[in-house]
């Protein structure tokens, strides 16, 4: 057999050495990554990606190589035997055949095995979160920190089928595209308008038809004075009815009853702004048209925009990917403990820091520093000389929980992507719950706070004051704003404390 003759060709020999490396590297690279304990992710990338293309492609050139050479013997263009002559009665024979059909079994065998690893590595955490580390490093931060940190990303952003396991691999494509040519938006815009429907994703896991009839939410923050007032709230959130066996009768989830279908349109891509709401009665067949009477949108201008159907995924819109905006999270620090309340000023000095806008890491964290410190220098410099370690360590926690919720780079904060859950520093709720939505005979989406919650407790540590469970108190502003809050979305000042 002559096989081997026709094999000396650049191109086979090109193949054969590229693939032979190809091979080696990934060994090695394997067996380094089953005795290396920290994970990384570019290693993944190479094992299980990158080199088998290299390695495939050289497999594919040794036998394109053989058949150039043949092609070129028929034609005469080289005087040798053509095709090779292959004698099982022969034991030569019989061995380089033997030899082929196991290396290619095992190739095969390898090849299925490192497809399945390629596809578990594509599918993983690490792959979705630190491949494209700039891009994706907001997703990935906020992702760690939220509800939903043990659930991989693919189960939401994928779900089962093949039909969205091809749809998300094609726009994987793009998106490599768009990192390679820094092509993405800064920052990324939301919502998602080819995210897969809520029901073939949240209610794999959450059953809509057993949720809680009421749950106790109790909330506290701190004024920016000197003593960082502690003020609380407690409020029993009605999201379903009064008694479980009642379903979805009632309360916040009312939204997802199956008897029901709420539909909507918004005249803006971020889904902020909600002039039209249609609900349906499916027992009855009643149907109600809402119309926000500030923000009128007429029938040719309705026929262009996109009839939404609501699901979980229009309220619970930061599931996974909650950006806690400054008050939050630095009121969250002095509740653990992180910043002394007791350090006067503390609360006026980090928000004074966190309401600068930042361009880059290193400038929001140098910049944090001096404005704090310049803070108390200027305005409490008594307070500095004594204070400065304490000050120095809650500095040091202020740019830990910038980090953990801010990222200049791609420009991703509270301020971009709000959480429509509530209705403090978005319109959220209000975006429909206005009293501007009604029905031409002058029906309204109730704005009554009363339908979602009762307030139960609210007041400074030490002066909280209290009502029964079936009861609610009027809402008492923790500041004097002369009853602003009964005509005004409390988006419109809550947004102003972190821009």
């Amino acid at each position: 057999m002559k096989s081997q003759s026709n094999f000396y060709n650049w191109i086979s020999l090109t193949g054969f050495v590229l693939a032979a490396n190809s091979l080696i590297l990934i060994l090695v690279l394997f067996l380094f990554s089953l005795f290396t304990a920290q994970s990384n992710t570019y290693l993944g990338l190479y094992i299980y990606i990158i080199l088998p293309v290299f390695l495939v492609l050289g497999l594919l050139l040794i036998p394109i190589g053989i058949l150039r050479r043949i092609r070129k013997k028929n034609k005469g263009e080289i005087t040798e035997s053509t095709w090779p002559v292959i004698d099982l009665n022969q034991r030569k024979h019989r061995g380089t055949v033997l030899k082929i059909t196991l290396i290619t079994m095992l190739f095969l065998v390898a090849s299925a095995m490192g497809s399945y690893r390629a596809f578990q590595y594509s599918e993983s955490v690490e792959f979705c979160g630190k491949l494209c580390h700039q891009v994706m490093e907001p997703e990935f931060v906020t992702y760690q920190h939220s509800a939903h940190a043990k659930v991989a990303c693919v189960e939401c952003h994928v779900g089962e089928g093949a039909d969205w396991y091809v749809k998300s691999k094609l726009s994987g494509l793009y998106q490599v595209y768009s990192v390679l040519l820094h092509k993405y938006a800064q920052p990324i815009a939301t919502p998602l308008h080819n995210l897969r429907p809520a029901r073939e994703t949240c209610e794999r896991c959450h059953w809509p038809e057993k949720f809680y009839s009421r749950k106790l939410r109790s909330q506290r923050s701190y004024i920016a004075n000197d003593t960082n007032t502690e003020w609380n709230i407690s409020l029993m959130m009605k999201i379903g009815p009064e008694f479980s066996p009642m379903g979805l009768s009632e309360g916040i989830h009312w939204h997802i009853n199956k008897n029901f279908k709420i539909e909507y349109v918004s005249n803006s891509e971020d889904r902020e702004s909600i002039p039209w709401v249609k609900m349906t009665n499916l027992k009855t067949g009643e149907v109600k048209v809402f119309m926000d009477e500030e923000n009128p949108v007429d029938k040719k201008a309705l026929d262009t925009l996109e009839v939404r159907g609501m699901d979980c995924m229009d309220c619970h819109n930061r599931p996974s990917h909650l950006y806690k905006s400054a008050p939050d999270y630095i009121d969250n620090a002095i509740i653990s403990g992180k910043i002394p309340k007791n350090l006067p000023f503390i609360k006026m000095a980090a928000m004074e820091a966190l309401k600068i806008p930042f361009t880059d890491k290193d400038t929001a964290l140098r910049t944090i520093k001096e404005t704090v410190l310049t803070y108390y220098k200027d305005e409490h410099p008594e307070i500095l000389d004594k204070e400065q370690p304490r000050i120095l360590k809650a500095i040091t926690v202020i740019q830990g929980e910038y980090q953990l919720n801010a990222f200049p780079y791609m420009k991703a904060d509270a301020t971009r992507y709000l959480n429509h859950i509530g209705h403090l520093e978005s319109d959220g709720c209000f975006r429909c719950h206005s009293d501007r939505h009604k029905t031409a005979k002058g029906e309204t989406i109730s704005r009554n706070c009363d339908l979602c919650h009762t307030i139960i407790a609210q007041g400074p540590t030490g002066n909280i004051a209290n009502s029964t469970i079936n009861t609610s108190l009027e809402f008492v502003h923790p500041t004097e704003i002369r009853g602003k809050w009964k005509t005004a979305f409390c988006s419109e000042c809550h947004k102003s404390l972190y821009e």
